[in-house]
């Protein structure tokens, strides 16, 4: 079917669409669900289905759209491009274009003439389109009757044979069954097409317009050279040009036409060439159009290909072999070398891609290793856990359910890694600095008390209310001073980096362009830590939450092997996991977690899953029992778990026995 005719099917399978999706419209198709942009996060069902107009429209923020736009958004296409759109949408219908990207052979009524008769046969209209072959021998048997190849055309009698070249002396359209008789050269372009020119020196101005005349459907010329050619292969616009630089030790094939761009680059995303593709369309502007259409489709799907003018100042390459052979047999010559010498050169510069070329590369980052081991956490059990702590080049991911304390327990760790010398660069999206300093310093009081410091522990609202300072009494504030004391000594080696309300939205490439710039500036790779994935600014607001996820989650992958950094992302855990044991399923709309990152870990309530174990009066003690568990890790066996006492109200995880040695707070 036509494009036209395409979409108006897609359009009107929008119920059935919606369906496949897991909506549920209700018996009359009017019950409203939540609305399909994915710039749109509402809790409340507001978009519902027009049946007058055939789409759904949202009455919160105004989205409408068909099939083929809801197409567009699962697949992270560019609604713009209606185009690709209607390709994807016809790969789901199994629908042929006409004419379009997809090709099956086609079924139309065709009739031919046998040769010097006026006989018709018709093609039934159910079956396929005619097959010329026979024709095709019957003609190339009269070739010799004419003088037209060689004497108009340039061509040798090894270039007619190969491309069976054929001649009849009164032909006509098949179409046409009353039109005029005409001599043609007959061109093969397929077992159901060819191309038919008349041979007749002097024509009027009505016989010069059906000079050329094409039967069955415009079909690229001689392909297969693409595939077979053991040199360069030429691609022009026309048969005769393609075999005028075959003519002269070359080789070409033809389009046919310059609307059979796209049918050629489809061919080329099948099955690759075997040889370098040198473009040599007609100087022209349809040619130099098609010419640009074709190098940056070529580029796009990673093919290279050279550009030509082996005809030099003339139209085609067939009027350069008639006005000049040997000057086309050297541009065609020159332009084969180029070609190679360019392809030679590619290969050259790939074949160094071999890890042949990296094992001086790897032995020197083996002894480089010597002087950056790992970087200890703080943590100890977890450290032996990870083969020593964190090392750069690896995404860790850690996810819990909501309040379990995700971020306190990178913030220590954070702090732990800066207490040991090494620069840790915070990315906080939802909590301010000054909200996390203060978690610090909460967390140091307690420490500090522990270890024998005269004074009660103080919380975080007890650190950033300056009211409650008196009611602290001397020894409180006198604790509270000593915290930030030793908070200091390490801070400077912390850089937190706020994107939470009020302030700008942060997302991957602000996050890399910060640890490029800490890297220059200080000459120190930090360890990187993102708190937390779900909040990142997306990077396409029209893509779903999933593909904005599995998106943000390899680049930070590749942020970390770029930069040689460690990278901590923190991700929040969907509901349905909140009463389940943890597992990697948990990980909130990213199945990319699971692939992309080295170390995943999850955290959960001592007991969860378990029956009777009841999680709201769990988050309500004070001290609560939470496990890690290594759920996968690319350098050991996953499954270990680590048990801590979290001391919520003063932001302080213990593993369970510790007596504090993982922090340095010796009195001074």
């Amino acid at each position: 079917m036509d494009r036209e005719q395409a979409r108006a099917y897609i359009k009107g399978e929008l119920l059935s669409y919606l369906s496949s999706k897991g909506l549920n419209l209700g018996p009359n198709n009017k019950k409203p669900f939540l609305c399909l942009n994915p710039g749109h996060n509402e809790k409340r069902p507001s978009m519902s289905y027009n049946e007058k107009k055939n789409n759904v429209h949202c009455f919160a923020c105004g989205a409408t759209y068909d099939t083929l736009d809801l197409i567009g958004i699962d697949y992270d296409m560019d609604l713009n491009n209606g185009e690709a759109i209607l390709q994807k949408a016809c790969q789901i219908y199994n629908i042929t274009l006409d004419g379009g990207y997809q090709k099956q052979p086609k079924k139309e009524r065709d009739t031919h003439i046998s040769i010097h008769t006026n006989t018709q046969k018709a093609a039934p209209a159910d079956e396929p389109e005619p097959d010329y072959t026979a024709f095709f021998d019957e003609a190339h048997s009269h070739i010799g009757e004419t003088d037209y190849p060689q004497r108009e055309r340039g061509l040798g009698q090894e270039v007619i044979d190969r491309f069976k070249l054929g001649y009849v002396s009164k032909w006509r359209h098949p179409k046409a069954p009353t039109a005029p008789f005409s001599p043609r050269l007959i061109i093969p372009t397929g077992p159901y097409s060819y191309l038919a020119r008349d041979t007749r020196a002097k024509l009027t101005d009505e016989q010069e317009k059906y000079s050329k005349q094409k039967v069955g459907r415009v079909r690229l010329f001689n392909l297969e050279a693409i595939y077979t050619a053991k040199k360069p292969v030429f691609i022009t616009e026309g048969e005769l040009d393609a075999m005028s630089i075959i003519e002269v030790g070359g080789e070409a094939m033809a389009l046919g036409s310059t609307s059979m761009t796209d049918e050629l680059i489809n061919a080329l995303k099948e099955k690759r060439p075997t040889q370098p593709l040198i473009i040599a369309l007609d100087n022209d502007e349809a040619g130099e159009g098609a010419s640009t259409k074709l190098m940056d489709a070529m580029k796009k799907i990673g093919i290279e290909a050279y550009k030509s003018t082996p005809q030099a100042e003339h139209k085609d390459a067939n009027d350069a072999l008639r006005a000049d052979r040997d000057g086309l047999k050297t541009a065609v010559e020159e332009a084969e070398q180029q070609a190679n010498e360019a392809m030679n050169s590619r290969r050259a510069e790939y074949l160094k891609t071999s890890t042949a070329h990296h094992i001086h590369e790897f032995m020197d980052g083996i002894l480089e290793s010597v002087n950056t081991p790992s970087i200890p956490t703080g943590y100890q059990d977890l450290d032996g856990v990870l083969s020593g702590g964190l090392y750069g080049g690896r995404l860790y991911a850690i996810g819990a359910i909501s309040s379990l304390g995700k971020t306190t327990f990178i913030l220590q760790m954070a702090d732990q890694i800066a207490q040991l010398g090494k620069d840790v660069l915070i990315f906080s999206l939802e909590m301010s600095r000054a909200e996390l300093m203060a978690k610090s310093i909460s967390r140091l009081t307690f420490q500090l008390s522990n270890k024998g410091a005269k004074g009660k522990p103080k919380t975080s609202l007890d650190i950033t209310d300056y009211s409650r300072y008196e009611k602290h009494g001397k020894e409180g504030r006198a604790l509270i001073k000593k915290a930030i004391e030793h908070y200091g000594g390490y801070a400077q080696r912390i850089f937190i980096n706020e994107g939470c309300a009020g302030l700008e939205d942060l997302g991957i490439k602000q996050i890399k362009e910060t640890v490029e710039e800490h890297i220059s500036l200080t000459g120190n790779k930090p360890v990187v830590f993102i708190d937390y994935l779900q909040i990142l600014e997306p990077a396409n607001p029209r893509a779903t939450d999933k593909q904005n996820m599995d998106k943000a989650v390899r680049a930070l992958k590749r942020l970390s092997m770029e930069y040689k950094v460690p990278v901590v992302c923190v991700s929040s855990f969907n509901r349905e996991a909140y009463k389940k044991e943890v597992q990697l399923e948990a990980f909130k709309e990213s199945g990319n977690i699971e692939y992309s990152s080295d170390i995943v870990i999850g955290m959960q309530f001592t007991g969860t899953g378990k029956p009777g174990f009841d999680i709201q009066a769990e988050s309500k003690k004070p001290v609560r029992k939470v496990e890690l568990v290594l759920l996968k890790s690319k350098t050991g066996s996953p499954g270990y778990v680590i048990k801590y006492d979290y001391h919520a109200g003063y932001n302080c995880f213990i593993p369970t026995g510790s007596d504090f040695t993982e922090v340095d707070l010796t009195e001074e």
